[in-house]
């Protein structure tokens, strides 16, 4: 999503009383964890939860799939109010996560995915402590840089700014205290089977059952 700006909390209780497991996967642009996260997304049978937006809406885009696109003053109210398990603006456009789509599915016993940046999901522990987050790290800087190259997108300048908020991400991410496991990507089929037995693990500990 880009910068975030907002790590202030919702108003949201944080208490849990679902059956099922909140999953946050993060990492740096390249590293792989949108591949990752839908390995284990197809895995469990999870729901991958969708963002709320004011940025307007593209043709390719559809709604309730890519995104809930919402007007500006719709997303403050639900922001204000509290809706928001996480949110942040990035280049004049707010993004957020709705809490009342994820707290019915864990309701339901299902696994809950947020892919989201660090920053969110500082915001995310802070709402609902029992999250289970994992963080996807790139084997080195040097390959993390050959990935955001090799993908062809973007100018050199541009790679390098993004290199560099990758850095500052991992480095966030280590220190914080948010995540329960760090993968490394150094074999993509190696880091899917680690996260899922990451995920396996952490529902068995908690006796979930959730699927």
């Amino acid at each position: 999503m880009g910068n975030r700006v907002n790590t202030k909390p919702s108003t949201s209780s944080g208490a849990s009383t679902t059956t099922g497991l909140l999953l946050v996967i993060s990492g740096p642009s390249g590293v792989g964890k949108t591949t990752i996260t839908h390995r284990v997304e197809e895995h469990f049978g999870a729901v991958f939860s969708v963002s709320m937006t004011t940025r307007p809406k593209t043709g390719d885009d559809v709604e309730g799939r890519d995104y809930y696109f919402v007007t500006p003053d719709e997303f403050r109210r639900r922001r204000d109010a509290g809706e928001l398990l996480e949110w942040a603006e990035v280049f004049g456009h707010c993004y957020g996560t709705p809490c009342a789509p994820v707290e019915k599915h864990l309701k339901e016993g299902k696994v809950v995915i947020l892919e989201i940046d660090v920053q969110g999901a500082i915001q995310v522990r802070l709402n609902m402590p029992d999250v289970f987050a994992i963080f996807v790290d790139p084997p080195s800087e040097d390959e993390l840089l050959r990935r955001l190259r090799a993908r062809g997108r973007e100018d050199e300048a541009t790679i390098q700014r993004r290199f560099s908020k990758a850095r500052q991400e991992i480095q966030l991410a280590h220190e914080s205290g948010v995540y329960d496991r760090f993968i490394v990507n150094d074999d993509l089929d190696k880091a899917v089977k680690a996260a899922i037995e990451a995920v396996e693990a952490e529902l068995r500990r908690r006796g979930a059952g959730a699927r």
